[in-house]
């Protein structure tokens, strides 16, 4: 079997209240990081499921338990196109949520795909050691050093970020930030490595849909595989919660429910 880790697995009736879990996970631990560091740093992901947790999030309901001027909004991993693409992470994150709150300017730390592909991450690896006054060496994980959240997916491949099975970003142990060309889906991506992610204070993982189903069981029951099953490589520093919807959580058998 594989190596324990340390995680959480939260199963919701269906789509809309994954989506109102992690919404009010957000807020309650944006106030958190708020309180003891000054700000909230997070990584958002890209994909559908995310997309109706930020339009959630742009809701009144939600947007106005925020302190927006004091959040900072990164991405776990972009592709390589223009940020007014429509392929483009920022982008849809854009239209559905930051658009619609106060959140500073100079405070979106986008990836510039439109830059050659190692170009876009080392300038993003700059960015973020800047922010997390780390010049040198390992992402740090002391409060208001690292992200406070890192939203993450899961496809049905066992991928997570733009970390994809048989290729070298997922053994990546020094770089924060690299770019891969993806033969899967024809296309470069640059993406945030295994080090900074685990680096962070919480990463939720929000998996729906029954076609995720066997590989969520074998990522999480699974044997210890991560060169062929990315999202294992994420073992962070702080908690794990993956929250999941019953159609994906259909093929579990080990994990302990709640």
């Amino acid at each position: 079997m594989m190596s324990r880790r340390t995680h959480d697995v939260v199963i919701l009736p269906g789509v809309e209240a994954l989506m109102e879990a992690a919404a009010e996970r957000l807020v309650t631990r944006a106030a958190a990081a708020i309180r003891s560091s000054g700000r909230f740093c997070v990584a958002l992901a890209g994909g559908s499921t995310p997309k109706g947790l930020y339009e959630l999030l742009a809701t009144p309901r939600y947007a106005r338990r925020i302190d927006w001027p004091r959040v900072h909004v990164f991405w776990g991993d972009e592709r390589c196109v223009p940020p007014d693409d429509p392929a483009s992470n920022y982008r849809m994150a854009r239209e559905t949520l930051l658009d619609h709150v106060p959140v500073p300017p100079s405070n979106v730390h986008r990836i510039r795909g439109e830059d050659r592909p190692a170009a876009a991450a080392a300038g993003y690896e700059d960015e973020l050691r800047s922010v997390f006054l780390t010049p040198e060496g390992p992402p740090r994980d002391a409060p208001g050093a690292c992200l406070a959240v890192v939203l993450l997916g899961m496809g049905d491949n066992g991928h997570t970020a733009s970390l994809f099975p048989g290729l070298t970003a997922v053994h990546e142990s020094s770089r924060w930030v690299v770019a891969e060309y993806v033969s899967e889906v024809s296309m470069w991506r640059v993406t945030l490595t295994s080090p900074v992610i685990n680096a962070a204070a919480d990463v939720v993982f929000l998996v729906s849909g029954s076609g995720k189903a066997s590989m969520l069981q074998r990522v999480l029951e699974g044997p210890h595989r991560p060169d062929t099953l990315p999202a294992q490589a994420i073992m962070p520093h702080g908690s794990t919660t993956w929250l999941v919807d019953v159609a994906a959580a259909a093929e579990l058998r080990e994990t302990p429910r709640r």
